[in-house]
């Protein structure tokens, strides 16, 4: 398997302006790509662009992946499709399956043809591990999943039908990624459906109880940032025709319970306060539609493309840890 890097090319990235989008422009820009984001800035947030907004090679387009249009605006002449604008949360879908469909579902099918019409080639996009459901097995392995759990997993698991549908009939060649709870700088600690390590993070530094759902026992392959943005790469960049039109996992292949996340983010961030280590959770109830344990086969990502995470739980942890620190001390 050969493997080209990503350089000089015109690239859009939807939802460019959210926590895993932002990332991703910053790593094409430093590449040397040109780079364009899509975003309405309905959970994205303008200050992820502030490191590279003056960029002249960064284009910003405010614009609903809803419109067709916008889709075909911010699909001229590009080369490259990553595809992250989604409606996240599995909390938020139950509340609202509704605007969580059209956005992931709708949204996705337009972004999808817009790129097949534009006579773009090659269309990455965020899939989730929220796909697996109920099948029991574990490790996860991409081809063997259950009934999803939410609505937020049923789009998710639509767009991998969509996506492989469209590569059958018009030839657009898709790669389908399924995030492992990704966290790292950047990803939100607000609002009622943060993702829990920015959540946790926060709450340790404002001195105050974190809330875990169940007993703590629940237990995922947490997956730090920059080993996304290299998935992504290089199913972007892949020549390999065996690559084309698949999905896999982006993970680490490690599982760690919410009880040692929380001690591990204790020992990180008690460097920075002391006060932080006498500090304990509070246990609630079990939130509807949760999974209760996830860890993810890597080995079709490392066969097939070339992967091999970057950075594991820890070393991630801990440098997430310092980011949101320098961060939120000084907001």
């Amino acid at each position: 398997m050969s493997f080209q890097s990503l350089t000089n090319k015109h690239i859009l990235v939807t939802g460019g302006a959210g926590f895993i989008g932002s990332n991703l422009c910053e790593s094409l820009l430093g590449d040397g790509n040109h780079v364009v984001c899509l975003d309405n800035f309905s959970t994205g947030k303008r200050e992820n662009l502030s490191s590279f907004i003056s960029n002249p090679n960064f284009t910003l387009i405010e614009g609903d992946i809803r419109n067709y249009d916008d889709c075909l605006k911010a699909v001229n002449g590009v080369d490259v499709v990553f595809h992250e604008a989604a409606l996240g949360s599995v909390p938020r879908s139950i509340k609202d399956p509704i605007t969580t469909t059209d956005v992931n579902v709708g949204g996705f099918v337009r972004m999808l043809f817009a790129a097949k019409e534009s006579g773009i080639k090659r269309f990455v996009y965020a899939a989730s591990s929220s796909t697996y459901g109920d099948h029991p097995g574990l490790p996860k392995v991409e081809d063997q999943i259950g009934k999803p759990l939410s609505p937020y997993a049923i789009t998710k698991y639509a767009d991998e039908l969509y996506a492989d549908n469209f590569s059958k009939l018009y030839g657009i060649e898709t790669i389908g990624l399924r995030y492992f709870n990704v966290f790292g700088r950047r990803q939100d600690p607000e609002g009622a459906y943060a993702a829990v390590i920015p959540k946790f993070v926060k709450q340790l530094l404002n001195h105050e109880q974190p809330v875990i759902n169940g007993d703590g026992n629940h237990s995922r392959d947490f997956t730090f940032i920059d080993n996304v943005v290299l998935a992504n790469q290089l199913a972007a960049a892949t020549v390999n025709p065996d690559a084309i039109n698949q999905v896999y996992n982006v993970a680490c292949g490690e599982k760690n319970t919410l009880n040692q996340l929380i001690a591990n983010l204790k020992e990180f961030l008690g460097e920075y306060d002391e006060e932080i280590h006498t500090i304990f959770p509070i246990y609630g109830n079990e939130r509807e539609g949760d999974v209760r344990h996830s860890l993810a086969s890597i080995e079709k990502a490392q066969r097939l493309l070339g992967y091999t995470p970057l950075c594991l739980f820890k070393e991630g942890l801990q440098r997430s840890a310092e980011w949101y620190y320098q961060s939120l001390k000084t907001q």
